[in-house]
């Protein structure tokens, strides 16, 4: 095997490392309502949406790959040191917000790496403006799809239930919960391992292994899958406590909307190709639930702080990837 084809089998690795990271730090979105309802123990949860995580390729396509692949960058100034940068920039970003315990996209940190990396090596004609533009615009709206999907399921189901005995609606929800879980690990599934395909996938075409019309490998959507439902079943437990106690107390019925909402958010986006943050549409879902019952119920500072976490990572993660792609260059010039 020569050098370079070494080379990038070590940035494949880093590529399924990030998509691990990404499981790993996004765990919470999965799994914290129905862990902090007490529906399923977090080691039942975290198997519970693994197994989701992982079989969403079969439900799914690839456009998200596709808009990451070549939407965000020019395909034709992809290399292997931009992917390299990108990869890291996104890593740390997450390694530290996981160690802040603050829910952060692992997608806008991958496509702020890019976009650090990019602009370090060819300026701001590297940038695809259309696909970066969609990306933004979908820092607000997916919150808000989740929030408005969230809280009008919550007022419809609240006020069809709103007679009923108490007790049979908390016991019928927590069997819904298991039906809500699933369907939104699904969806964390089939848009965020798609992140990853994109990247592997644009790194293979920019290397010579790939040639032809752009497409994502059979081989490459199945370990994606894989490592981000590895990553799910490690859990990331510092952010699980964030989303699922912090923001407001969750009960069955609440857990049910929040991820019903967040789902069809998911489902919404994945079908337009437009990589969305998971973390965003599920928080907003949460905070929708959570004013349902009163504003006050609420912890509105929290959520002010998750919102400065969101601002930050796009431009965070560029910085970091920027001086990541200098650093690699300056070394391979070195050896």
């Amino acid at each position: 095997m020569s050098v370079f084809a070494i080379w990038i089998t070590c940035l494949i690795i880093l590529a399924l490392f990030f998509d691990f990271l990404n499981g790993f730090h996004d765990a919470a979105n999965s799994i914290a309502t129905v862990v902090a309802t007490r529906v399923l123990s977090p080691k039942v949860a975290v198997w519970w949406a693994a197994f989701f995580n992982f079989i969403a390729f079969l439900f799914f396509g690839t456009l998200v790959a596709k808009t990451i692949g070549k939407g965000i960058i020019d395909i034709e100034v992809v290399d292997s040191f931009i992917i390299c940068g990108a990869l890291l920039g996104a890593c740390a970003w997450n390694v530290i917000t996981w160690y802040l315990g603050l829910p952060t996209s692992s997608s806008h940190a991958l496509i702020g790496g890019l976009i650090g990396a990019a602009l370090v090596k060819a300026g701001p004609s590297a940038l695809v403006k259309a696909g970066i533009i969609k990306t933004i615009a979908f820092i607000v709206i997916s919150p808000v799809m989740g929030l408005v999907l969230s809280t009008g399921i919550g007022l419809l189901v609240f006020h069809t239930l709103q007679y009923k005995n108490p007790h049979k609606i908390d016991h019928f929800f927590r069997k819904g919960q298991l039906f809500s879980a699933a369907m939104y690990s699904l969806g964390h599934g089939g848009n965020d391992a798609q992140k990853t395909m994109g990247i592997i996938t644009g790194l293979m075409f920019s290397a010579g292994f790939l040639h032809g019309p752009f497409h994502v490998p059979f081989w490459v959507v199945i370990v994606c899958n894989a490592a981000i439902a590895l990553g799910t079943l490690s859990g990331g437990w510092r952010i699980v406590k964030t989303m699922g106690n912090k923001i407001t107390r969750l009960r069955p019925v609440d857990g049910f909307c929040a991820e019903t909402g967040s789902a069809l958010s998911l489902f919404f986006a994945s079908a337009l190709g437009v990589p969305v943050s998971t973390t965003h549409t599920i928080t907003g879902g949460i905070v929708g639930v959570g004013m349902l019952r009163r504003m006050s119920a609420v912890r509105w500072g929290v959520a002010s702080r998750i919102v400065w976490a969101w601002i930050f990572t796009i431009p965070a993660a560029a910085v970091i990837a920027g001086v990541s792609y200098y650093l690699v260059q300056i070394i391979h010039k070195m050896v």
